[in-house]
């Protein structure tokens, strides 16, 4: 499954990385954060790692994050594990452009169960895909 979403933030790039790249700063955009079981301090660095539990569609599960690559202030990519061997890639996109930063968030993951797993994932996508929107709303707010 994939979820894409972008967002024109009136804000240099640099300033909207420093906020998607400060586990600490989670909570203040992420709509279906819940807490963080484990982070480094500061800002996160190619192979950092984090615990952090999500709360969708009324249930909680913890992901553990890699930072898989980074591209300072134009890519960073994360790989996730969580549960029942279930995973996810999630690739931001920091563009620069007349209005400030164009911010691109997708999200592809796999859930486990075949071809009930797919069935789930069809549907968990639109809630998402609503989750999604609201959070990039939440960080364009905060930048503003």
């Amino acid at each position: 499954m994939r979820v894409e979403r972008s967002v024109e933030i009136a804000a240099a790039p640099g300033e909207v990385y420093e906020v998607v790249m400060d586990p600490s700063r989670l909570d203040d955009w992420v709509t279906i954060h819940d807490h963080l079981e484990d982070a480094p301090n500061g800002q996160l660095k190619r192979g950092s790692t984090l615990t952090q539990t999500l709360r969708l569609a009324g249930q909680r599960f913890k992901v553990r994050w890699t930072v898989a690559e980074i591209d300072f202030c134009k890519r960073v990519v994360w790989e996730g594990r969580g549960p029942l061997g279930s995973h996810a890639r999630v690739v931001y996109r920091f563009d620069e452009n007349e209005h400030g930063t164009r911010f691109s968030y997708r999200n592809e993951y796999d859930l486990p169960g075949g071809v009930f797993g797919r069935m789930a994932g069809r549907a968990l996508s639109r809630v998402t895909e609503k989750e999604l929107d609201g959070s990039l709303q939440k960080l364009k707010s905060m930048l503003e």
